[in-house]
């Protein structure tokens, strides 16, 4: 398997293909783009029939393996896949619930640090130290972060002698649960940074670090960068999974399965597009957005034009720049490299654009979108609450909202994917529901833990000058 610029091409040797080593160690291609197979690989419906019963390690490491390729034996890939989902709390590792006759819960926050991210970067961080031992070599990782990211990264490598993780996140504007799973880990390679700013300023500053010529190796610069957020293709390739998992234990491949995405960045309801392109019968893919609805107006409308970004209840989602929405632009606009860095440029120039018609046409095959506000957002709490006796967080909640709007026929299951732990947003899921949830017992005294990170203004010299004071240089 060989990865692909979504703004290279054939005439753009400089972004050349990768394999899934290079690209996983690489995060952000030389030209700006973000990588992709060069060809999806496909599962035939007697192949997924065969996936049924299989645990959840085992299935990983099967849906996994075309997009390794070579850079894995099958047994290095099996041995990281135990290793991963081992330390989850459910033994199902992302068990289904159900709500009625055709809703359905998909919980993904049974890891570490209780949220989906868990899934993804509890693998990634093995991938890391399983390559960079072969060359003994060091990464510094930049990542950005809008709550949930930067805990389960930093869960994911702390205390890793190769790597060093900087992570930003905006001052003020994640919880409290989710600024104190990042910045109580106190471990010498971890290093917290608070920006004034939103999280689409902090991702714009990781964004050109990896550009930077003084900076990134890729460039000429001192530091090996290496990417956590959704940009990093192996991340994507690890949530896939859980889309395969749920759609198995509901019928799939004879019967069609739904889902509901809440999502800010695109990267979680790509990687639902990821599965179908393997073969996974999917009805459809419902994007669920708070009122930073940027992905529910492109996909409605064709306008990807970034507004400001209003802080909610649901900080994940607080985001007008949705990264992975470029992978998703680039398939279905034929994989044209050179036309999508084209328009991507444009895009960054002004922070508005409109979808080609290709582009609308071959999303809205599969897509369709939904946008709820705060009083949305409380009233799917409150259902989930009074109706099945399920307690879920505001992010859960859009997700539910938009399921339970979507056209989609009676005898077709719906799943909302279950992003974090309710307990993770106490007062706006005690605000909706009356009800204080408690953290789990395994994170029970976070609270009591001592915090360290620093603040910073959130220019991009000066976090460049803070990452360049305190990382190693790769050799």
């Amino acid at each position: 398997m060989q990865y692909i610029s979504t703004r290279g091409s054939a005439q753009n040797p400089s972004s050349g293909p990768l394999d899934f080593e290079g690209v996983t160690l690489a995060g952000l291609a030389s030209d700006g783009g973000l990588y992709v197979p060069q060809e999806w690989p496909r599962f035939t419906g007697a192949e997924i029939a065969e996936m049924a019963g299989m645990p959840y390690a085992e299935l990983a490491a099967k849906i996994m393996a075309p997009f390794v390729g070579n850079s894995l034996s099958q047994d290095e890939l099996g041995e990281l896949c135990d290793a991963a989902y081992g330390r989850f709390a459910h033994a199902a590792v992302t068990p289904l619930k159900q709500f009625d006759e055709q809703q359905w819960l998909l919980e993904l926050f049974h890891g570490p640090t209780l949220a989906f991210k868990d899934v993804a970067l509890q693998m990634l961080g093995l991938l890391f130290e399983k390559f960079l031992s072969r060359s003994d070599a060091h990464l510094t990782i930049v990542g950005a972060t809008s709550g949930d990211t930067g805990s389960a990264a930093i869960d994911a490598v702390a205390g890793r002698e190769r790597i060093d993780i900087f992570m930003l996140h905006p001052k003020g504007r994640v919880s409290d649960v989710q600024r104190r799973q990042m910045t109580t880990v106190l471990a010498p390679n971890v290093h917290n940074i608070a920006i004034d700013g939103s999280f689409d300023d902090a991702q714009a500053s990781v964004k050109r670090m990896f550009n930077d010529e003084a900076m990134a190796s890729s460039k000429g610069g001192r530091f090996r960068i290496g990417a956590v957020n959704s940009i990093n293709w192996a991340r994507l390739m690890a949530q896939v999974v859980y889309y395969f998992a749920a759609a198995l234990q509901l019928g799939a491949p004879k019967r069609k399965v739904a889902f509901s995405v809440p999502t800010g960045n695109f990267g979680d309801v790509f990687a639902g597009y990821v599965a179908a392109q393997m073969g996974l019968p999917i009805e459809r893919l419902i994007v669920a957005t708070n009122v930073n609805d940027i992905l529910h107006r492109a996909l409605t409308d064709g306008d990807y034009s970034a507004g400001t970004v209003t802080p909610t209840a649901a900080p994940s989602m607080d985001i007008q720049v949705s990264s992975n929405f470029e992978r998703l632009l680039f398939d279905c606009g034929g994989r044209d490299g050179i036309a999508l860095a084209e328009q991507m440029r444009g895009f960054e120039a002004s922070k508005a654009m409109q979808l080609t018609n290709a582009q609308r046409d071959g999303a809205a095959g599969l897509f369709a979108s939904a946008r709820a506000d705060a009083d949305d957002m409380a009233s799917a709490m409150r259902w989930a609450n009074e109706a099945a006796g399920e307690i879920i967080d505001p992010h859960t909640a859009i997700g539910l909202f938009a399921a339970r709007q979507a056209d989609v026929a009676a005898d077709t299951p719906v799943v909302t994917l279950a992003t974090a732990h309710p307990a993770k947003f106490v007062d706006a899921v005690e605000r909706a529901t009356g009800t204080r949830p408690s953290l789990p017992t395994r994170v029970g005294d976070l609270f009591a833990r001592e915090e360290r990170y620093d603040e910073l203004v959130g220019d991009y010299d000066s976090i460049a000058r803070y990452v360049a004071e305190r990382a190693t240089e790769s050799r």
